[in-house]
């Protein structure tokens, strides 16, 4: 079976946000969808192993922030490549309550507030069905999975729906004169001339130089 036809399923990206208590708590997903039109009904996908999904599972009530592609791409992987329940996903950033649920502070295509309804098992994730509550309008073109890839040029979280599939794409790059490191963390793809430079950071997740694997 070819499971890069995949690739071809439309993906967005969004941020999760959800109190915990007092203290705000999130994660980056690429899945979600309108269930409904009429008194709207949404659903997201979380991996079981998220610490995000524990809290919407105690605390309903949850933010889903679009995101766009002039977003900062830090964000992605400040709240996709760590986790909750050590890490303040939103210290470097700060957020707002809405509805009472956190909004990540930036910019953003637009911003939901749901209510989770329901919870269907699907084997390593689970699906949340919700109810929308308020939006929040936004700017920017939203920020598509393929943009994410290409331009960006980021990978998939380990707890996201698409890893297994990108694990097994087993494309060779193109040639090229510059030399090319990959990210350890989150799989980003620099490019230099020579030696990746000593005060270099991702600028998905943050890791400095040396968190950095020459591939070419």
């Amino acid at each position: 079976m070819d499971i890069t036809v995949l690739f071809k399923l439309s993906y967005g990206l969004y941020v999760v946000g959800c109190m915990d208590g007092e203290r705000p708590v999130g994660c980056t997903i690429n899945t979600c969808f309108q269930v409904t039109s009429e008194n709207p009904i949404l659903a997201i996908s979380l991996n079981k192993n998220n610490y995000t999904l524990e809290a919407i599972k105690r605390n309903p009530r949850f933010s889903l922030s679009i995101l766009a592609e002039d977003s900062d791409p830090g964000v992605i992987g400040q709240f996709g490549f760590c986790s909750s329940r050590n890490v303040d996903k939103y210290a470097d950033y700060g957020y707002d309550v809405v509805e009472g649920a956190p909004l990540v502070k930036g910019r953003f295509a637009g911003r939901l507030i749901l209510d989770a309804l329901n919870f269907i098992d699907g084997e390593t994730h689970m699906v949340v069905l919700a109810r929308l509550v308020d939006t929040v309008k936004g700017e920017g073109t939203p920020m598509t999975y393929d943009y994410y890839h290409r331009v960006v040029k980021g990978k998939a979280p380990k707890t996201a729906p698409t890893y297994v599939a990108e694990r097994d794409e087993v494309k060779e790059a193109p040639k090229s004169a510059k030399r090319r490191y990959r990210c350890n963390l989150c799989g980003y793809v620099a490019e230099f001339e020579g030696e990746i430079p000593a005060d270099y950071h991702c600028p998905i997740c943050k890791v400095d130089a040396t968190q950095f694997s020459s591939i070419s």
